[in-house]
C-alpha cells in the first residue's frame, strides 16, 4: 500500500543559509541528475578514471521511473558502462554529459536483455540513467569501469549465463530449511551476492511476534526467508534519514511488491494474500544515504492493524459507529471553527449539510506546520483532498457537496511533533 505524498521541495528551506546541499541533491548534467547518487558512495570515490577497479551499484527501479548513477571523469579515459537485471527485467540506460546532452544510448548491447556501451569520455561529471523498456520496476545492478576491469555483462554474441532457479530446499538440496548467510536461490541473490537470513530455516513460528534486523545498504542490500506454509505478511524497512526502498522477490527472482514512502521516508509491504511456501528476498536500497542503518522487518500481516492504518493515514473513512474516534461537529450552517494539535496521526470530524452548495476548508499554522485535508462523504467515498494552497504549506480545498453527512481529516504531511492547526469551515449556498 503506497502513501502518496508531496515531493521534499523543503530541502531548500533545510539548506537555507549558505549550507551545502548533498551530493546526491546538487545540479549535475543540467538538472538531470538531480537525485541520483555517486556510484562510488561519494564524489571522491566516483572518479573512474583513478579508481583501483569497477564502480556498482545496487539500482531499484520503480515503476516508470529511472535510476540515476553519477561518476566522474578527471581525464580523457574509455569507460565501460554496463547494466543487469537481477529476475525479471530489460533495462536500458542513457548516458549524459555535464551540459545535459545524450552521449549514447544502449538496450540490449550487454547480451541476455542486459545494456552496455564502451566510449571515450572527457573530463566532467556524468550521469547514466537506467530505466526498463516496458517501464515495470526491475531490480538490477549498474557498472562503470575502465575497459582492463572485469565486465559485468557477457556481451553481444557471448552465451547467457546459466543460474540455478532453486527449488526452495535447503542449502544443500536435503530440503530441510535454509542455512543463515546461505546464497538465495535464483537470479535476484545470484552473482556471488551473499544475502544474510532473518532465520535459520523457515519463519513461520516466529511471524506473529515478528523478526527484525539492521544494516545499512552498504553491508547488507538483501535480506532472506523462507516459509513452510502459506502466510500473509507485512514487511518495513525504517529510517527516514536513509529514505530506504524495499522490493520483495520470489526464489526464482520474480519481482512480487515494492514500495517506497509508506510512512514518511519508511517504507511499508503489505501482503494481505497468503505467500506459497518457498524462499523469498528483500531487495534494500536507500535513496538518501545508503551509509546509514536500516530497520528491516517481516511480521504476519494483521487485517486489522492494517485497516486502522488507512484511517490514521487518511486513506480510508472511518465508520460513525464509535469503534474509531470521530469528533461531531454538528451542522454547518455558515462558519466553524475548530483548533487541534495535528501530528502524523489524523484528526477526524464530521459535520452535516442540510442543502447542497459550496464548502471551503481550510488549515492554517502560519508556516508552524504542513497540514494535509482530506475529504470524504459518508458512504466513505473520497471527495477531494489539499496539500500546499498558495504559496505556503496551509491547505485549503473546495468541494460542491449535496445535503448529507461529510467526514473530514488533517493530519501532518509528516510525524514531526503536532502543530497547533486551525481548521475554518464555511459553506456557500447557491444565489436566488
Amino acid at each position: 500500500m503506497t502513501r502518496h505524498f508531496k515531493l521534499r521541495a523543503a530541502l531548500a528551506v533545510l539548506f537555507a543559509g549558505g549550507a551545502a546541499l548533498p551530493a546526491f541533491a546538487q545540479d549535475f548534467c543540467s538538472g538531470l541528475g538531480q537525485g541520483g547518487q555517486w556510484i562510488g558512495g561519494t564524489q571522491e570515490a566516483s572518479d573512474i578514471s583513478t579508481s583501483g577497479d569497477y564502480l556498482e551499484q545496487m539500482a531499484l527501479v520503480l515503476m516508470n521511473s529511472d535510476y540515476v548513477a553519477i561518476f566522474d571523469v578527471t581525464e580523457p579515459t574509455e569507460v565501460r558502462m554496463e547494466a543487469q537485471a537481477r529476475g525479471a527485467g530489460d533495462p536500458l540506460f542513457d548516458l549524459y554529459a555535464p551540459n545535459g546532452d545524450i552521449v549514447l544510448s544502449d538496450d540490449d548491447s550487454g547480451g541476455d536483455s542486459a545494456s552496455r556501451a564502451e566510449t571515450m569520455l572527457e573530463p566532467g561529471t556524468y550521469c547514466l540513467a537506467m530505466s526498463t523498456y516496458d517501464g515495470a520496476p526491475m531490480t538490477g545492478y549498474v557498472r562503470v569501469g575502465r575497459l582492463e576491469h572485469e565486465a559485468l555483462t557477457p556481451g553481444l554474441g557471448a552465451m547467457p549465463v546459466e543460474l540455478d532457479g532453486g527449488n526452495g530446499s535447503g542449502g544443500d538440496g536435503s530440503g530441510g530449511g535454509i542455512t543463515a548467510g546461505a546464497q538465495m536461490p535464483g537470479e535476484i541473490c545470484e552473482f556471488d551476492r551473499v544475502v544474510n537470513f532473518f532465520s535459520d530455516g523457515a519463519i513461520d513460528s516466529q511471524l506473529a511476534t515478528g523478526l527484525s534486523a539492521t544494516a545499512s545498504v552498504n553491508d547488507i542490500a538483501y535480506w532472506g526467508f523462507y516459509l513452510d506454509s502459506p502466510q500473509a505478511l507485512t514487511i518495513t524497512a525504517v529510517n527516514e534519514s536513509a529514505d530506504p526502498v524495499i522490493a520483495l522477490y520470489d526464489g526464482m527472482g520474480n519481482w512480487l511488491a515494492e514500495n517506497d514512502d509508506w510512512d514518511g521516508l519508511n517504507s511499508q509491504i503489505d501482503l494481505s494474500y497468503p505467500l506459497d511456501p518457498g524462499p523469498y528476498c528483500i531487495a534494500v536500497t536507500a535513496l538518501s544515504d545508503p551509509s546509514l542503518p536500516i530497520t528491516v522487518s517481516v511480521v504476519g500481516f494483521d487485517p486489522m492493524a492494517e485497516q486502522v492504518a488507512m484511517f490514521d493515514y487518511a486513506e480510508a473513512a472511518p465508520p460513525l459507529d464509535g469503534s474509531y474516534p470521530v469528533t461531531d461537529l454538528g451542522a454547518l450552517d455558515t462558519r466553524l471553527r475548530q483548533d487541534v494539535q495535528n501530528g502524523g496521526i489524523a484528526n477526524w470530524f464530521s459535520f452535516d449539510v442540510n442543502e447542497g452548495g459550496l464548502i471551503l476548508i481550510e488549515a492554517v499554522t502560519n508556516g508552524l506546520g504542513d497540514p494535509v485535508l482530506v475529504l470524504f462523504d459518508d458512504f466513505g467515498r473520497q471527495v477531494t483532498m489539499n496539500d500546499d494552497y498558495g504559496d505556503s504549506y496551509d491547505s485549503l480545498l473546495a468541494a460542491r457537496v449535496l445535503p448529507g453527512k461529510y467526514l473530514v481529516a488533517v493530519r501532518q504531511y509528516d510525524d514531526s511533533a503536532p502543530v497547533m492547526t486551525r481548521l475554518l469551515f464555511e459553506r456557500y449556498v447557491p444565489a436566488r
